[in-house]
């Protein structure tokens, strides 16, 4: 990979002749390690690729991102210097939803190694809502990660690391929630929403959305469990995605509707 590729994306097992390259976006306070067990439950011909962002793990001398734009044009200019001997799925879980459009909107058009986006967990751009958790205090930014049900919490309070855990979380809240997505600009590629049925985030009317951001063909996935349903429905949503996008010249719900 050149230099731009290996500083924003973690190939967890490096394929030769890979016959799609699944690239995903972490949540907000998640690294590109949340999707290392990815690569193990895909195809042997799948490339699996995590996104990191600047400011985090072996990113930490970094400074954060000023902004969610900076992000995606980090991520894009990555993914077209991969090779291009294979199409690309985005996905892309809360935070990473958006990061994963905005990346999407700049490899989008004629001759792009795109072949869908998958966003997960967020509602659709024009439905996005207004809250201003990074502007509160320590305790109560660090209650959110508990409300919301992510992992790793636990393990953080015990090692006494979270000082160095909530820059990072605020800097990603403060990215998502300060994000001003422009006018819509339909995707040639197809966009797939998934949502967990219980999730306080997003709702799948919310979800539908995301219908008015592509011409390639839409539809809404809906899960059991709340914002972090893909822990417990990994396999499950692995397989959506690859049902509809591998193997295949295009998508299997690019005719469908919202």
């Amino acid at each position: 990979m050149t230099p731009v590729a290996r500083m924003w994306l973690r190939c967890f097992r490096p394929l030769r002749w890979p016959a799609l390259r699944l690239v995903c976006f972490p949540h907000a306070g998640g690294n590109a390690a949340f999707y290392r067990t990815w690569s193990a439950q895909v195809p042997d011909d799948v490339e699996v690729h995590g996104v990191q962002y600047p400011g985090r793990m072996d990113r930490s001398a970094e400074p954060f991102a000023a902004d969610l734009p900076s992000l995606a044009e980090g991520v894009a200019q990555a993914v077209r210097e991969l090779p291009a001997d294979a199409p690309v799925v985005l996905f892309g879980h809360s935070l990473g939803a958006s990061v994963a459009y905005e990346t999407a909107r700049r490899l989008d058009g004629p001759g792009s190694v795109l072949r869908a986006l998958v966003v997960s967990g967020r509602p659709g751009p024009g439905r996005l809502r207004a809250t201003s958790v990074h502007l509160a205090d320590d305790d109560t930014l660090w209650a959110e990660t508990g409300r919301l049900g992510g992992t790793g919490r636990e393990a953080l309070d015990h090692e006494g690391v979270r000082a160095i855990a909530l820059p990072v979380l605020r800097t990603d809240y403060r990215i998502a929630e300060t994000y001003r997505p422009g006018p819509p600009v339909p995707l040639r590629a197809p966009v797939l929403a998934c949502v967990g049925a219980d999730d306080p985030e997003v709702t799948a009317d919310e979800a539908g959305d995301w219908a008015l951001r592509t011409r390639g063909g839409f539809t809404v996935h809906t899960f059991p469990g709340g914002h972090f349903y893909l822990l417990a429905r990994r396999n499950q949503l692995i397989d959506t995605i690859l049902r509809a996008t591998h193997r295949s010249p295009v998508p299997t719900w690019s005719a469908a509707g919202p």
